[in-house]
């Protein structure tokens, strides 16, 4: 086993995989990953409102791993990965407990398919917020999106992103938050129930922010739960690939 200290060892560890770049945040301070055996492990504290450890490779290594990271940062933190991975891991680590499976979704490229065929007619406007309107958009997260680890008032967000209607209200919200310096990151996704769903509006908030990500890093992602179908669909539209992730976390004892 041996620690990684630079963000070109650990791409080349981990084969380019994107959700372990990410969760490295450009190896920031408080970072920490480790390499064994073809498998890689990157420990990530409050990354999206959890300690957050990254794991891919064969079930034997990553489980070493994996118990390393677990004793340097403790029992807060979550290994994420591949759904086998993770089960893998969890038969390996009897004090691990699954959770999931959800979704990570990724989209490559040099920005997003802008096409008028790749878009919807009428295509809601969807521009940046300023600060001065993220008071606003806190309220419309915290009524129709209560669980959003992304928060116009709270750390982690780069840019939120907005559509209003035509009295002026805010109707949809979607924020780069998290994102590392290989993969931008899409979170906080909301729309009002009547002035916004069904209308695009999420959509096109979606659209600003990931077009930015792609011209920016060349690769996009987010995560999302299986019991959301309708995001889902939104996602797929969006050219979004989907990749089936468990998480886990050490049992109350």
């Amino acid at each position: 086993m041996f620690e990684l200290h630079t963000s070109a060892e650990l791409s080349d560890a981990a084969e380019g995989d994107s959700l372990v770049l990410w969760a490295a945040q450009g190896l920031a301070p408080g970072v920490r990953a480790w390499a064994h055996q073809g498998a890689v492990a990157v420990a990530s504290p409050a990354l999206s409102r959890r300690d957050r450890l990254a794991v891919r490779g064969a079930p034997r290594p990553a489980a070493r791993l994996a118990r390393h990271a677990l004793a340097e940062f403790g029992p807060s933190l979550r290994p994420v990965g591949d759904s086998a991975l993770i089960d893998e891991l969890v038969a390996a680590v009897p004090e691990l407990r699954a959770v999931g499976p959800f979704r990570w979704m990724e989209l490559n490229g040099p920005s997003l398919d802008v096409s008028p065929l790749a878009q919807p007619l009428a295509q809601p406007l969807a521009q940046l917020l300023t600060p001065a309107e993220l008071p606003e958009a806190a309220a419309l997260l915290d009524e129709v999106f209560p669980g959003s680890h992304a928060h116009p008032l709270r750390p982690g967000s780069r840019a939120w992103a907005g559509v209003r209607d035509s009295a002026g209200r805010l109707t949809a919200l979607a924020a780069d938050a998290w994102s590392s310096p290989e993969v931008g990151y899409l979170a906080g996704v909301a729309a009002h129930p009547v002035r916004g769903r069904g209308r695009g509006h999420a959509e096109a908030v979606c659209r600003l922010l990931l077009d930015a990500m792609l011209r920016r890093r060349g690769r996009a992602a987010l995560m999302v739960d299986d019991d959301n179908p309708a995001a889902i669909r939104l996602y797929e539209r969006l050219g979004l690939r989907r990749r089936d992730l468990k998480a886990a976390y050490i049992a109350a004892v």
